[in-house]
């Protein structure tokens, strides 16, 4: 059994924490809306803490009480801020920014002492960035500048704590979440975007928390530094034309 601290549980954390503790691992929620973080911790049986990752304090002490190791770190906060770049203002950047990328270095500098403690092989942390940042999407210039800085992070945080800790990200193509259903909200949005998609649909939470869980999980201990697309083929096949 390994213990596992999951930030953000709204969509795909949520998930992600229900494949975890299916599996018989501990966990330790962290969330900035208080009700749903202690409604899912009730429901899953597991501990819980309430911050918001733009106060690095609160962030710091949530991550402390999950115990004096853990065994890994998924930092599932973010954004999805969608504007035209003439009409984006320097505090909408910022935050993004913040939320994104600061967010998950500042919560990395709070749990290392935590993760280089784990018992196993190796610890692991996950981020999420966003198939935007390798296809370059009309209105995305904020988000991916945000996800783009999360990419980076991952590979230099990836070679900078090896061998004891692993860092990966996810690029995920659209997602059925509670974040991105100002846009799955209209079915006709959806099934135009899911044409897209070499596989004919878009994603839902659970089929990038699959992914997720394995790359939390021992079973990938020897993969590390990676940008790994769960985007329905989006980012690299072309099936018309």
């Amino acid at each position: 059994m390994a213990k596992f601290v999951i930030i953000g549980t709204a969509g795909i954390g949520g998930f992600l924490a229900a494949r975890l503790k299916a599996a018989g691992h501990e966990l330790f929620l962290i969330n900035r809306s208080a009700e749903s973080v202690e409604d899912l911790a009730k429901e899953l049986d597991c501990k819980f803490s309430v911050a918001d990752v733009t106060d690095e304090a609160a962030l710091a002490a949530a991550i402390e009480q999950a115990g004096p190791a853990i065994d890994g770190l998924a930092y599932c906060a973010g954004t999805i801020n969608l504007k035209p770049a003439t009409r984006l203002a320097s505090t909408e950047v910022l935050q993004d920014f913040q939320i994104n990328a600061l967010g998950a270095l500042k919560s990395v500098q709070a749990a290392l002492p935590a993760l280089k403690a784990s018992a196993q092989l190796t610890a692991s942390v996950l981020f999420f960035s966003t198939v935007a940042v390798q296809q370059g999407f009309a209105l995305h210039a904020s988000v991916s500048m945000a996800k783009g800085a999360v990419e980076g992070l991952t590979r230099a945080l990836a070679a900078e704590l090896a061998p004891k800790v692993r860092v990966n990200a996810i690029a995920p193509s659209l997602t059925k979440t509670p974040l991105a259903n100002f846009i799955t909200k209209n079915e006709a949005t959806v099934q135009a975007l899911a044409q897209m998609h070499p596989m004919q649909r878009i994603g839902t939470a659970d089929d990038i928390a699959a992914a997720a869980a394995f790359l939390l999980s021992s079973e990938s201990s020897w993969i590390t530094g990676q940008i790994i697309g769960v985007d329905g083929g989006r980012s690299s096949l072309r099936t018309k034309g």
